[in-house]
């Protein structure tokens, strides 16, 4: 059965997806739901984790998670936590950060480590090769660690506005490949 529009959950990253970044584009033109949290500057792993819960409670059907950057991250830990995967009938997850690294650590210390278990639905992974908050081999290890089927979108940055994607058609099919199946 394909989600509803508001039960397709955008998680953005450290700092939220401002409004040319294609998360925000979707939300306004396909009416996806963001996943609002209280503190993007200095966000708490387990604060993000116990909303992402509340508002996947909160849907009336199944779910699939639309993730960027620290919002991978979150996918993965709140997968290892909640009662609530059999809701998710999957996920696009979208050039990951990497709280391990040294700088990025320094600012998300409850970041670290990366939870690397076998996601409990199916995924999508997308990477860049110069996305500069995590290497291209470390984003090809991480969809293996989860299990994501992994596409290689070439040297696209962070895979944000500064990418120049636009509405990012591309990256909707690959949601849409997701919405038409339940698992993997």
């Amino acid at each position: 059965m394909p989600v509803k529009p508001e039960n397709i959950l955008i998680l953005p990253g450290w700092q939220n997806s401002g409004p040319a970044h294609w998360q925000s584009r979707w939300e306004a033109q396909q009416g996806f739901r963001r996943v609002d949290q209280s503190d993007w500057m200095t966000p708490k792993r387990g604060d993000w984790i116990a909303r992402l819960e509340d508002v996947v409670l909160g849907c009336d059907g199944p779910v699939l998670l639309v993730a960027h950057s620290l919002g991978c991250i979150l996918t993965a830990a709140w997968a290892q936590v909640s009662r609530s995967t059999g809701r998710v009938q999957g996920a696009l997850l979208v050039a990951p950060g990497d709280p391990e690294r040294g700088e990025l650590r320094a600012v998300l210390p409850s970041w670290a480590p990366i939870v690397r278990e076998r996601l409990p639905f199916g995924s999508t992974l997308v990477g860049s090769r110069n996305d500069p908050y995590c290497s291209f081999d470390k984003a090809q290890a991480l969809a293996a660690s989860w299990g994501s089927t992994f596409v290689d979108l070439g040297e696209r940055g962070h895979i944000n506005a500064e990418s120049g994607l636009g509405d990012w058609p591309e990256g909707l099919v690959w949601l849409n490949e997701r919405n038409d199946k339940k698992g993997d």
